[in-house]
Order: C-alpha cells, then structure tokens, then sequence
C-alpha cells in the first residue's frame, strides 16, 4: 500500500494538482487513506471512500468483526487455480447478482472478467495481501479535509459492519450514506444515485 500511495503522490505532484478530491473504491479507498498517512492532505481538498477496505479487513483479536484469514487465502487459491473462471464467478458476489431482483448485465460482468485478466498473477496475489492485511486506522485519524463515506449495506465483498461504521467513527467529522441493498459494484449497479452525491458533495 505504501507503493500504491507513493506512486499516487508522485501523479499528483508531476501533475501540480491542488484542490482536488480523491475518490477511492474498495482497494483504492486504502491507497487514498495510505496517501494521506503518508503525503498529508495540502493537495487535497476532499475524499471520498467507497465500498473501502479501511480501516482493517483482517479479523485480529483487535479487529473482532474482520474476516478470517481463511477467506483470504481462498482468494489466493482461486487466482492461483483458475483465475479466468474466479474473476467470471467473482462477479456475482461483487454486483450482488445473487440477490433477489437483481439486474446486472452479462456485459457489465465481461467488463469486469476483463479487467481482471488484465493483471499479472504476482501483482494479483500481492495486492490480496495489501488490502486484506494493511490496517489504516492511524491513516483515517490523520484525516482533516471533508470526507464522505458510501456503501452498500449488502455488500458481500467488504462487510459494512467492520468497514464505513468503523471508519466513520475514525474519520473526524465524516458522511456516511449508507446504499440499502448495495452490493461491492456500486459505481455500475447504482451508478446514477451515485454520480448525483458525488456531485452534490463536490460542490457543497
């Protein structure tokens, strides 16, 4: 996470950007918590974390409503195995595709295979590590800017419960909005709710 947070800054400084605001989905939501830890919030004007894996996925006698190890490593073994058929199958969990009433394309979940295919296997397997092991929780404290937390109370990939409630408490002054029945995807499966509190955020 550190390298995904220093290669982030290094964008942002040859760039020259001030006043901007970073939006980070599921792993991204850690990159930008592991930014700021690192590289501070003077470029920065707000953030958005959406569906993130902050501040810890891991179940650890500290981090109690985290996931076991297990489920990590099933990942990993996944990948490892079949990994074209793990990321066509992982897309169901991830669009809540699974639930009653659901309606995600067949083109949308491709996408998603696609995006997939298109890592290489070690970074893969390296970034299941990242997300699920990095504890954030000393990066949200050193939150100062506007921030605004999204997630979907369904989410299957990362749990509500040890994720946004537990950031929000973290994260000085923060927003939580809540998606009811919002599975992992929510940029595809709620995408115009979604566009409209980005917006409403960026300009508040």
């Amino acid at each position: 996470m550190d390298t995904y947070a220093d290669d982030l800054s290094e964008l942002i400084e040859t760039l020259d950007l001030n006043g901007i605001t970073l939006v980070g989905h599921s792993t991204g939501g850690g990159e930008v918590s592991r930014y700021i830890g690192r590289h501070g919030t003077k470029r920065i004007a707000k953030v958005v974390l959406m569906g993130s894996v902050t501040p810890l996925m891991l179940k650890t006698d500290a981090n109690p409503g985290g996931l076991p190890i297990g489920v990590f490593d099933g990942i990993r073994a996944g990948v490892a195995a079949d990994r074209s058929q793990f990321f066509k199958d992982l897309t169901t969990p991830f669009y809540g595709a699974n639930r009653p009433g659901a309606k995600v394309s067949q083109g949308t979940r491709d996408a998603f295979w696609f995006q997939g295919m298109q890592g290489g296997l070690k970074n893969e397997l390296d970034c299941i590590k990242a997300f699920s092991e990095t504890d954030f929780t000393g990066d949200l404290r050193k939150f100062d800017v506007p921030t605004l937390i999204i997630h979907g109370d369904d989410d299957q990939m990362v749990p509500i419960g040890a994720s946004a409630h537990v950031s929000h408490r973290l994260i000085k002054d923060a927003t939580l909005k809540v998606y009811p029945g919002g599975p992992h995807g929510l940029a595809d499966t709620h995408k115009e709710k979604l566009n409209a509190d980005l917006l409403s955020f960026l300009k508040g």
